[in-house]
């Protein structure tokens, strides 16, 4: 195999394309050696923190269904409110009725 460069690395730009020729053989394997290592450290990373995004999403919804809850409960204190307002006025009418018949 070295034989058949021989030739070129005879001239300069022969020897020049020989090292630019090794030089992209080599970035290559680094690439995908890169490639290889980073797979298989980040993806047990990525399969946690997928993991917890799901669980964290589970949450989201469960603590959006008790603020609904929550917010027909306040619906339902504000009519009850609301009732205890009116009723409270009706008495305090029945109130002012009875003083004015007791004064007559």
């Amino acid at each position: 195999m070295i034989l058949t460069f021989m030739p070129l690395a005879m001239s300069v730009a022969g020897a020049v394309i020989l090292i630019i020729a090794l030089l992209l053989v080599a970035a290559a394997i680094g690439v995908v050696t890169t490639w290889f290592y980073a797979k298989s450290v980040y993806t047990p990373v990525i399969k946690k923190l997928e993991e917890e995004k799901t669980e964290l999403q589970r949450e989201v919804s469960g603590l959006k269904d008790d603020v609904r809850r929550l917010e027909r409960e306040i619906d339902g204190f504000k009519m009850k409110i609301g009732e205890l307002e009116k009723d409270i006025s009706e008495k305090e009418k029945k109130i002012k009725e009875l003083q004015k018949k007791a004064k007559e």
